[in-house]
């Protein structure tokens, strides 16, 4: 299980989200095993002035958090982290420079979903890659 929250300018964000949803929904079947039909986004534009980002970067800007169940192995989270880098600057043009990415996880009894703990749901997918 995981949940992605993609935070933006909102002139910058709003005309790429589908696009965004589509290279971020790619990065984490290939490189977490996902099904196809695991994808749970939320889009957070922001108004310029509520957004605040470090010196060099540019409105184009944009924050990925990522929490999931914890339990993948760290170069798995690392390519991840890669191919969200590179595919996003490919096929959408936000460069490196202007992403940040972070991977927060939880233990899976801290989930609840379908009515169940997150401990106690047979996946269709594995949480040890």
């Amino acid at each position: 299980m995981s949940q992605v929250k993609i935070f933006g300018i909102k002139e910058s964000l709003n005309p790429i989200k589908k696009e965004l949803s589509d290279v971020i929904h790619e990065c984490v079947v290939e490189a977490l095993h996902f099904p196809q039909d695991k994808r749970a986004h939320r889009f957070f534009p922001l108004e310029k002035e509520n957004m605040f980002y470090p010196s060099g970067r540019t409105d184009a800007y944009t924050i990925i958090e990522i929490t999931m169940i914890e339990g993948r192995e760290t170069e798995t989270k690392k390519k991840l982290i890669s191919l969200l880098f590179d595919r996003i600057q490919e096929k959408i043009g936000i460069t490196h420079q202007d992403i940040e990415i972070c991977i927060y996880e939880s233990p899976a009894c801290n989930w609840g979903f379908r009515g169940m703990h997150g401990d106690e749901v047979k996946l269709n997918y594995k949480i040890n890659v």
